[in-house]
Formats: C-alpha cells, structure tokens, sequence
C-alpha cells in the first residue's frame, strides 16, 4: 500500500468522524472528552493526521453513539477529500 493510499483512507475515517460528530451537534473538545482522548488527537484524527488504533476506534465510535462497524461503514462510504469543509 502506498503512502497515498494509507493518507486517503485515513482522511476518509477523519471524514466520517467529523460528519457524525457534527451530526451530533458535539465540539471536538466534547468528542474528546466522551472518548476519553485528548482534543487534539480528534483533530489530527479529523484531519487524517493520525492512524488510531482499533481501541482509539472503539472509543470514538461509541462517543458518536456508533459501533465501531458502523463507523468504518461511514468512512468506506466517503470519497476521500469530499468531507464536511
């Protein structure tokens, strides 16, 4: 897998993340907060910075009232770059 390749796919969680939470009407500081994670590790994670690990997942999806099946779904579902500006 390219470095290209491994960049699109976590943009497009980071995309997924972003678009559930603002669903949610929650800041990234409360995502943070609910998944017991530092804001701006949910920042990098938006922003396709970072690779979480399947516990970080696990914590983000079940703060956007998701599982974590249900999260990935979202994010295979998004076109990488076509996220919420």
């Amino acid at each position: 897998m390219t470095a290209l390749n491994r960049r699109a796919i976590r943009k497009r969680f980071g995309d997924a993340v972003r678009r559930r939470r603002r669903e949610l009407g929650v800041s990234q500081e409360g995502l943070a907060e609910r998944a017991q994670l530092h804001r701006t590790y949910i920042s990098d994670v938006e922003r396709g910075n970072r690779n979480p690990s399947l516990e970080s997942i696990t914590r983000i999806a079940r703060a956007l009232d998701l599982e974590p099946s249900a999260l990935l779904r979202l994010a295979e579902a998004s076109p990488a770059g076509q996220g919420v500006g």
